[in-house]
């Protein structure tokens, strides 16, 4: 196989992610919680609700991955489910008070990773760094959204 492969921005990012998944999520488990939930626990950190295929939308997961998600967290005491009084077949999800406990421990692992990550680097260094990569997010996002619309026909 080519080495230069392995040297590429997309392959570096993806073992950067793994990478930092793996760390994280020793971290969170320590706390009783999971990577995974981190962008549940984001969207409904401020006493929000939100409907399942709102969150699976907002994380950019599939509806079935989310009922999943959700499932474990509502057995984990960290959410609740509340009818939704505009769509009878959907509920509101919000935080439990165990949950809302824990966003001060999950938000430190958060920081510590990424002041581990960004060790040795300068400010303007992760400035630069992280306009790149919204960049490269504003190019990949709408690929994986025509890819979920070609996986539907």
């Amino acid at each position: 196989m080519d080495a230069d492969l392995f040297r590429t921005p997309g392959h570096l990012i993806n073992r950067l992610s793994k990478l930092s998944l793996r760390w994280a999520d020793e971290r969170f488990q320590r706390i009783g919680l999971a990577a995974a939930q981190m962008p549940v626990l984001y969207a409904l950190k401020d006493g929000a609700t939100s409907t399942q295929t709102e969150l699976a939308r907002m994380a950019h997961i599939e509806q079935p991955t989310m009922a999943q998600l959700l499932g474990r967290m509502e057995r984990d005491g960290l959410i609740k489910r509340a009818a939704n009084p505009e769509d009878k077949r959907s509920s509101l999800v919000s935080l439990t008070p165990l949950a809302v406990k824990k966003l001060p421990a999950a938000r430190e692992v958060l920081r510590e990773g990424n002041k581990l990550a960004l060790e040795g680097f300068t400010e303007r260094e992760i400035e630069t760094l992280t306009k790149l990569l919204l960049r490269l997010l504003k190019n990949v996002e709408p690929m994986a959204e025509q890819s979920e619309v070609d996986r539907l026909r």
